[in-house]
């Protein structure tokens, strides 16, 4: 099915695998960008389920039409999975203390209290 609203081809996807473990997702993404005549990394595939017994596996499947498409609608972590987006995150031991820092204020002053103080 085609989005033009999301500027995207969505599809599920059938994969029978006789004899064989479950196919990578990587397999299947080089598959259909050759299908479609895209590039793999335009491609997010997810949500796989192999049936009972093996033998055939049952997904989903979203052909961007350009790559800046994709990293303005895809969710976060489908881009993390690809390597398109780097989540930032402060150590753990930060994210406590700021945490422990904030519960000691009240209102609009959690804003100012929130950034570590420089030393």
């Amino acid at each position: 099915m085609t989005n033009r609203l999301l500027a995207r081809k969505q599809m599920v996807v059938d994969v029978v695998h006789p004899g064989r473990a479950t196919v990578p997702k990587t397999e299947i993404r080089e598959k259909i960008a050759q299908m479609y005549k895209t590039t793999p990394d335009t491609v997010f595939a997810f949500g796989f389920r192999t049936q009972f017994g093996g033998g055939k596996t049952t997904g989903f499947a979203l052909v961007y039409d350009t790559l800046d498409f994709a990293k303005k609608f895809e969710p976060k972590y489908r881009l993390a999975r690809h390597g398109l987006y780097e989540r930032k995150r402060a150590g753990r031991k930060q994210r406590k203390e700021r945490k422990n820092r904030l519960k000691k204020v009240r209102g609009t002053k959690k804003a100012k209290v929130g950034h570590a103080k420089k030393k």
